[in-house]
């Protein structure tokens, strides 16, 4: 599922980009679409996409997808591991006021940028760890351990071209999302 696209032409594309539909963010150059369940099992692969499999060392950006059009079922007690002994799960309450609806976007993360260093295998790989309950240090995003089909979400990511900051992009990313869902933030992320 694999789109080409200019390179010269991603920061245009982030600004035109929809979150609606898988096909928005393989048309903006997002690659891999793997199940969480798979990443638990199989380790950090995209085995059908080797544009993605490429990717996934060197620095980029992310994102979790819901491809479910129902409604969240939320669960007190989600899987995400206690990181320095802190509690990740939040209020059902809470959750329910962070939902976007019309999105299929519910996380957007990097890995690198800035003095960082990490690869999008070793950044998703620590989200994967910290939702099989592992105390990993992976604070950010963990909302969607607390999803009743949590194992159904989908990891798509991009890797950054050498002039290509991902913490800009991130940032970037999550702007264009709010102009589009009336300010608000993808629903696990927790800060701009």
């Amino acid at each position: 599922m694999a789109f080409k696209i200019n390179i010269l032409d991603f920061n245009w594309i982030i600004r035109i980009m929809e979150f609606k539909t898988l096909e928005n963010l393989a048309e903006a150059g997002f690659g891999g679409f793997v199940p969480v369940s798979k990443l638990k099992a199989d380790g950090i692969h995209a085995p059908e996409d080797s544009l993605a499999e490429a990717d996934l060392g060197r620095p980029g950006v992310y994102m979790v997808v819901r491809t479910d059009d129902s409604g969240p079922v939320f669960v007190p007690e989600g899987s995400g591991g206690h990181f320095k002994r802190r509690n990740p799960n939040v209020p059902v309450g809470e959750l329910q006021a962070n939902w976007v609806k019309d999105t299929c976007v519910v996380y957007i993360g990097k890995a690198g940028g800035g003095s960082s260093r990490a690869t999008l295998r070793k950044r998703i790989g620590q989200y994967i760890r910290f939702g099989s309950g592992e105390p990993v240090g992976h604070w950010g995003g963990r909302y969607i351990w607390q999803l009743e089909d949590a194992d159904n979400l989908l990891f798509c990511w991009r890797a950054t071209k050498e002039w290509e900051d991902a913490e800009e992009i991130e940032s970037e990313l999550i702007e264009n999302f709010k102009s589009r869902y009336d300010g608000h933030r993808p629903f696990a992320n927790l800060k701009d």
